[in-house]
């Protein structure tokens, strides 16, 4: 893969360790439909080194890791913009980032949230700074991730405090997420680059045919997530084009709170 023809994500390999790099800063690291094309290009290209062991997703900056989606392309042209295959990959960038056979970290380097969050979720480990911030914003904005970023969010965090996350909508510090459990690791952000190479240097050390297999035995267990997630992802293409979504997205992009009121039956 050729590095300089990304646009929306950097990627580099040193010493065994891939890092994939949301390189949209001016949209807080945003994903438009390009953004999720370059990151499974990427994946599948850590997936087929040899050389690479461990894979990084990280976000451009120190403001944030990844902002979910562009909601102001959303508002342009009512999607996520042009993909490669005419679909919006997102569903096969979380079977990807669980798939790949190798270890995936989350270096969580600022704002992680809405999908954003949901993709350190669905990585084997987070480490973050300790400016980091963490919550769900679908609720507010007309969206909804009622597969992995939701029911497998549970099974780490448990169901009273998941249901929080997504009924609330608030965010959360990095200190807060390591103490429910949700990130393995808070560093001074100066320190996050080195903190995931020690980490990554540790792993690198150990049997990479024993750590697939654990990968996969630990990923069966929520496997059924899958099945929920597809469904949810149809749901959630009939539901954007209603007004009750379109009122949570121009909201969002108008800087005010949205009036849900008149959708509740």
């Amino acid at each position: 893969m050729d590095p300089t023809q990304l646009t929306d994500v950097a990627y580099e390999v040193e010493r065994g360790l891939a890092w994939i790099t949301i390189d949209r800063p001016e949209r807080y690291n945003a994903f438009r439909a390009r953004t999720v094309d370059e990151l499974i290009r990427c994946f599948k290209a850590a997936w087929a080194d040899r050389s690479v062991g461990v894979v990084v997703l990280t976000g451009a900056g120190d403001k944030a890791f990844c902002a979910g989606g562009d909601q102001k392309q959303r508002q342009e042209t009512g999607d996520y913009g042009p993909s490669e295959s005419g679909l919006f990959e997102i569903e096969s960038l979380h079977r990807l980032i669980r798939d790949i056979p190798k270890p995936v970290v989350a270096a969580v380097n600022g704002v992680a949230v809405g999908g954003g969050h949901v993709l350190h979720v669905i990585c084997d480990l987070t480490i973050a700074a300790e400016h980091a911030r963490f919550g769900q914003a679908g609720p507010r904005v007309g969206s909804f991730d009622a597969g992995f970023g939701s029911a497998y969010l549970a099974r780490i965090l448990g169901e009273k405090r998941a249901r929080e996350v997504w009924y609330l909508c608030r965010q959360y510090d990095a200190a807060t997420m390591e103490r429910w459990g949700l990130v393995n690791q808070v560093v001074p952000g100066t320190e996050l680059r080195a903190e995931v190479r020690r980490w990554a240097d540790e792993m690198l050390e150990k049997s990479p045919t024993a750590l697939r297999v654990l990968k996969h035995s630990f990923n069966a267990d929520s496997e059924s997530v899958a099945g929920i997630g597809t469904l949810a992802w149809d749901s959630l293409d009939l539901f954007v084009e209603s007004p009750e979504a379109r009122e949570g997205v121009e909201a969002f992009n108008e800087k005010r709170p949205p009036d849900f009121s008149k959708f509740r039956s």
